[in-house]
């Protein structure tokens, strides 16, 4: 079941949402690939520490972060990766790497890449290891108003066939 916090909040507002459930899955690409949503609009929190405060930066699931175009975007003298044992207790009704992107409802910032704000839809953990929430990003923006910044880049991922790698030189 999503997390109590997350779903009253999208229930009080009416919005509409679809809850899916999927084998466990701990990385974002793993998620993504298990309950057969891409890449890029698989919606991955990253907990980081601007100036020492407790944020969340959203990024699709084949994005890494840029941490000095962020600091630049922020204008921030210090951003870094938050990790576990710092940012659990913020989150008591998800499972540790499981929260939902909604840091209004957990008294934190949110930094989306713009690159999301695309997709006409996005996929977020629900609060669990096994259940995703996919929405439209029409109304997560509307609920969560989060600041939207260029701070990331695509992962490359070279095919596993090492005779696939070099066919566009042929």
């Amino acid at each position: 079941m999503p997390a109590k916090k997350l779903k009253a909040f999208l229930d009080e507002n009416n919005v509409r949402y679809v809850t899916l459930k999927h084998s466990n899955a701990y990385t974002a690409q793993e998620v993504a690939s298990s309950a057969h949503v891409s890449g890029k609009e698989f919606a991955k929190t990253v907990m980081i520490k601007t100036n020492g405060k407790m944020a969340m930066a959203v990024l699709p699931a084949a994005y890494q972060i840029d941490f000095e175009q962020l600091k630049k975007a922020l204008g921030s003298e210090k951003v870094l990766l938050a990790n576990e044992a710092e940012f659990k207790y913020h989150f008591p009704d998800c499972e540790v790497g499981a929260m939902p992107p909604f840091g209004n409802l957990y008294d934190m910032n949110v930094f989306v890449a713009e690159v999301l704000t695309k997709n006409e839809e996005i996929a977020f953990n629900a609060g669990t290891h096994s259940e995703l929430i996919r929405m439209k990003y029409e109304d997560f923006n509307k609920l969560v108003n989060p600041k939207v910044l260029k701070f990331s880049w695509k992962t490359v991922s070279l095919p596993k066939d090492p005779s696939e790698r070099w066919q566009d030189d042929l």
